[in-house]
């Protein structure tokens, strides 16, 4: 299908990829679906209109030409959600392509995705979620490391924290009252209850960390004293995971939904 893109769009293409890497600091993996995704929409323009999509056959786009296309794209088999994203995918490059060239866009950016219900993960059995958390707790080297994670993922479990709001704690938030302000997505505040579990879990872990819980300082500290990664609760509770036999979907997520 490359074939079929004409050497101007290409290079708008390449050069749009370039600016998403630059400005937005975008993923390689995000990049490299997102050129497969603007690829084939413009190998189906070609194909479509008969003609090779160079910018100007690209800026004289219709309402038409979008419902072709998405109409093609789901007899191919995709679901609501992959054509989601292969136009999402679409209307960043129409923009960044439109600001460039100077045309109007609409018909691209007026476009609407097809609804899909987002599915939330599926929570642990109460059982599966204990073992989680001993088995998270016996993989450090040493105890106090053991006792950091096994007190973060009681938080996500015991107070559907995301691992963010749980490794947002300092030392002002010492020790953990029965319940904690947390701000969370967009700056919004709520107030979380703590069950007892999960106080006494932090409190164990701050009575052997090695470090010193200062007003400012971050409650939960990676093994030179900084803050804790999320990258690692990420990699704990995956490792805890594949040791017990436990699906894919029990992650630190299912377990905040648990």
């Amino acid at each position: 299908m490359t074939l079929m893109i004409s050497p101007a769009a290409r290079d708008a293409l390449e050069g749009w990829l370039a600016s998403s890497r630059a400005l937005n600091g975008t993923a390689e993996n995000t990049l490299t679906a997102y050129r497969a995704d603007v690829v084939d929409f413009i190998a189906f323009l070609t194909e479509y209109t008969g003609e090779a999509q160079g910018l100007a056959p690209l800026a004289r786009i219709t309402v038409p030409d979008m419902r072709a296309w998405m109409a093609r794209v789901r007899s191919g088999g995709a679901s609501a959600r992959s054509l989601a994203r292969k136009l999402s995918a679409v209307k960043s490059f129409y923009r960044w392509l439109s600001e460039r060239e100077g045309f109007e866009p609409t018909a691209v950016l007026s476009t609407r995705a097809p609804k899909f219900q987002k599915k939330l993960p599926r929570p642990l059995s109460e059982d599966a979620a204990r073992e989680m958390i001993d088995t998270v707790g016996q993989q450090a080297q040493k105890d106090w490391v053991g006792a950091r994670d096994m007190a973060v993922v009681t938080l996500l479990y015991g107070c559907g924290l995301r691992i963010s709001e749980a490794l947002s704690l300092t030392g002002r938030d010492l020790p953990l009252g029965e319940v904690i302000r947390i701000v969370g997505k967009g700056g919004k505040e709520r107030v979380v209850p703590v069950l007892p579990i999960a106080r006494q879990a932090v409190a164990r872990y701050v009575q052997q960390c090695p470090f010193e819980m200062a007003p400012d300082a971050r409650v939960f500290r990676g093994a030179r004293g900084g803050s804790l990664n999320p990258r690692l609760v990420q990699k704990v509770t995956e490792q805890a995971r594949m040791q017990l036999g436990l699906p894919a979907t029990a992650t630190p997520h299912a377990m905040r939904h648990s």
